[in-house]
């Protein structure tokens, strides 16, 4: 998608932005009747003919709308009007528009063309489409137009890989894109086989990955800039490429959603692709444990005693409850090999968050005052919000074993996904900044461009906005 600074005589499609008030005010430039079909409400579209043009009205509801609210409007413009649409240059008329607003609807128009299995046949991947825009100069035109192509194609490999189905990606498909995008935007990959991690004592995540007909990948991806002092980030997303439950196995009616139990992993990977693309002063070490939950002879048992990286025990009460312990081995090998500034988690964990939040906002544990605050605050900005529960200590009494240090859930039916966080809370290795993201209900539920649930892209523009601007 080019943006560019200039205004020609002609155009045959014009987008026009209006908010409810700019509408009152120049609303009667327009043929009276317009005003019986649009009044600038949010996501409202009038297309307007005469014998030259194609002018697409566009409502953003009222003027004190937030900017991520110009980014819903465009996607489901882009999402909707999309057969209509046209490789053209087009005008885009809003003079009210701030910058940051342009950049968030530009965002939006990008990121509404996705749609599963994803190909850049919509209009606004043509080479032909342009935006002409007179209100910005051209290289902050081109600032936004890199930016917002960066997010997109993290964003959409986030939707894409959550959305195939399980047979489409298995262990090893997975890793071979992983490993050929880590070639394409210089990333230093490395992946553990089963063998490895028996060698390097990663035990939690063997546990659930030694029922699997697929060997191991337990995979660390490295972000790094030339940048002097840069902060690191250090990223664990859950990757549970199908969860059965394993021999605690899951009801089947809703099963099929379970190819969504990756979404902390995808998030992750949208991340570093933005954050390549835009070559962000930030390094990011990633941590993948790749694996399914699968029934097999092989398979762990619920009463198994495991001995995680760390060497804590863990008691297996609920095979079905396999997240925490591949994120268990995650978070300690990355807290006890590397330096980090920061550590995140995401994960799509338990059903618990999902019952508390649905499909508002992900359930965040932090142990860090800072961090915790920084990802309300960019939670709130990019409408990927998260929400703080408490990590305190009288939940621990919960995961207190009889035949090992911990076990893997309580017996009682409240609040695991609290139980799950103080059970992560025992890998980290005391790191000062660490967040744990429970994002559920929030990374897989309806969208605009699927009939059934499908991957929402939830975490990516969270991430991305917290790395590239904290400073």
């Amino acid at each position: 998608m080019k943006l560019i600074n200039k205004k020609n005589k002609n155009y045959t499609q014009i987008f026009q932005l209006f908010t409810e008030e700019e509408w009152t005010k120049s609303g009667k430039n327009y043929n009276k009747n317009v005003a019986s079909f649009f009044s600038g409400k949010k996501n409202e579209v009038f297309i307007h003919t005469d014998t030259q043009s194609i002018t697409y009205l566009i409502g953003l509801g009222k003027s004190a709308l937030q900017n991520f609210e110009i980014q819903q409007v465009a996607v489901k413009f882009s999402q909707t009007q999309k057969e209509k649409l046209q490789a053209i240059p087009t005008l885009v008329l809003a003079d009210f528009l701030k910058e940051k607003q342009f950049e968030e609807f530009v965002k939006g128009l990008l990121l509404g063309t996705y749609s599963y299995p994803f190909d850049k046949k919509h209009a606004f991947w043509n080479a032909k489409f342009e935006i002409h825009f007179e209100n910005l100069s051209q290289k902050k035109l081109d600032a936004i137009s890199s930016k917002a192509e960066a997010l997109a194609n993290g964003q959409t490999a986030c939707q894409e890989w959550l959305n195939k189905p399980a047979n489409l990606k298995k262990p090893d498909i997975l890793s071979l894109y992983l490993k050929n995008l880590a070639k394409k935007y210089d990333l230093k990959y490395t992946a553990f086989n089963r063998k490895k991690c028996e060698e390097l004592g990663l035990g939690a995540y063997l546990s659930v990955n030694q029922g699997s007909a697929y060997d191991a990948a337990f995979t660390i991806i490295e972000y790094k800039t030339t940048v002097k002092n840069a902060k690191t980030f250090g990223l664990v997303g859950k990757c549970v490429l199908f969860d059965t439950g394993g021999i605690s196995l899951k009801n089947p009616d809703n099963m099929h959603y379970m190819k969504s139990d990756m979404g902390g992993a995808t998030a992750v990977i949208g991340t570093l692709i933005y954050a390549a693309e835009m070559k962000l002063p930030v390094n990011i070490v990633a941590v993948l444990p790749i694996t399914d939950n699968v029934i097999s002879e092989n398979a762990f048992l619920p009463s198994d005693v495991i001995t995680a990286y760390n060497g804590k025990t863990i008691e297996v009460l609920n095979t079905d409850a396999e997240g925490r312990m591949i994120l268990a081995d995650g978070l300690s090998y990355l807290s006890k090999n590397y330096k980090t500034d920061f550590l995140i988690d995401l994960a799509t964990l338990t059903g618990s968050s999902v019952r508390m939040f649905g499909d508002t906002c992900g359930a965040m544990f932090s142990n860090n005052d800072d961090l915790k605050n920084l990802l309300i605050k960019t939670g709130d900005i990019t409408n990927q919000r998260v929400w703080n529960l408490p990590l305190w200590d009288v939940w621990k009494d919960d995961i207190q074993s009889d035949v090992a240090d911990l076990k893997n859930i309580s017996m009682k039916p409240i609040g695991d996904c609290i139980v799950a966080a103080k059970f992560l809370e025992q890998f980290i290795e005391n790191h000062p900044k660490w967040a744990h993201l429970d994002i559920a209900g929030v990374a897989f539920g309806n969208t605009g461009y699927a009939k059934e649930k499908a991957a929402t892209g939830f975490g990516v523009q969270l991430l991305a906005d917290l790395i590239e601007n904290y400073h």
